[in-house]
């Protein structure tokens, strides 16, 4: 049976995220706030914690889900070559709604499902989440939603599309400003120069400012042009 705890009330705060740790050591799935939406996390080292995951929001192996983690710092310890213009939008934009794909570390033993080698990193601008990873360690991490349907801007929201699929969640009001959420903003890193393969928060005129050469959504360089 799920249980829901309301965080933003203090004597709950911390039932809460001692639950929410218990259930994410058994490789079950917990729902927690974020500076977007809300989102479905497990343990992004539990195969069988992501498997849930993705069967829980409907989602095939094919689109595996990328992972929060609660500082900087982490970046380098589950990506490998990490270019500057990458490293340089982390420091402006981290915490905050800009998704890094980048190579990951051949030698980590996770599977977030086909990733092709890259993982996707992001350290949110919420204070809930960072403190529940600050004590978990990275999460796998994406929209508290069946596929198809609306992101979810609430506790209650999710709980109405997963149901007892997650077994611990983390109310702290409501996240977004309805139909005008944003996510994240995805910046595949692997390639050079980067590219904007999601527009989402933070806008293309806000990355060049960091990164000039940044390509945005859709767009290609003068020579694939030619």
């Amino acid at each position: 049976m799920s249980s829901r705890f309301d965080v933003s009330n203090e004597s709950e705060r911390t039932a809460g995220i001692t639950a929410a740790r218990f259930a994410l050591q058994n490789q079950r799935c917990v729902v927690l706030p974020t500076d977007t939406v809300y989102g479905i996390g497990a343990d992004a080292f539990s195969a069988q914690g992501v498997s849930m995951l993705l069967a829980a929001k409907g989602r095939s192996r094919t689109m595996p889900p990328p992972v929060l983690i609660a500082q900087l710092a982490t970046m380098d310890g589950l990506a490998t070559d990490i270019p500057e213009a990458a490293r340089a939008l982390a420091e402006a934009f981290w915490p905050g709604a800009l998704t890094l794909i980048l190579h990951a570390q051949p030698s980590l033993t996770w599977d977030l499902g086909e990733t092709k080698g890259t993982v996707a990193l992001r350290v949110p601008n919420d204070a809930m989440a960072l403190e529940l990873l600050g004590q978990t360690g990275p999460l796998a991490v994406s929209s508290a939603n069946r596929t198809g349907n609306p992101a979810a801007l609430s506790a209650e929201a999710a709980e109405a599309q997963l149901g007892e699929s997650v077994d611990v969640y983390l109310s702290d009001g409501e996240r977004g400003t309805g139909e005008q959420t944003l996510a994240s903003t995805i910046v595949d890193a692997t390639l050079s120069p980067p590219r904007v393969v999601r527009q989402g928060a933070i806008s293309l005129a806000e990355l060049r400012a960091v990164v000039p050469e940044i390509l945005g959504f859709g767009e290609s360089t003068p020579s694939q042009d030619a």
